[in-house]
């Protein structure tokens, strides 16, 4: 039993598949293999619930920094978020 190029998950990341490549775009990774047998709708989906999230945590780490940034002397604060975010 070889396999078919066409039913591979890399080969599903391929222009042929751009639902799997926009997924493996969100994840900043190749999908796991499974993936490639979901349907293009539901691949959609998941690409987006996964930017949605990673944009969230983004936020969530700015927020975070930002109010640390608050127990730095006032004087000192510029300097130290030029430091931090170049």
């Amino acid at each position: 039993m070889g396999t078919d190029p066409g039913t591979d998950a890399r080969a599903g990341a391929g222009p042929d598949f751009p639902a799997l490549r926009e997924l493996a775009e969100a994840l900043g990774a190749p999908p796991p293999p499974g993936l490639a047998a979901a349907a293009p709708a539901e691949l959609a989906l998941l690409a987006r619930a996964v930017r949605t999230r990673r944009e969230s945590h983004a936020a969530g780490l700015n927020d975070a920094a930002e109010e640390a940034l608050k127990l730095v002397p006032a004087l000192a604060r510029g300097p130290v978020r030029r430091i931090l975010f170049r």
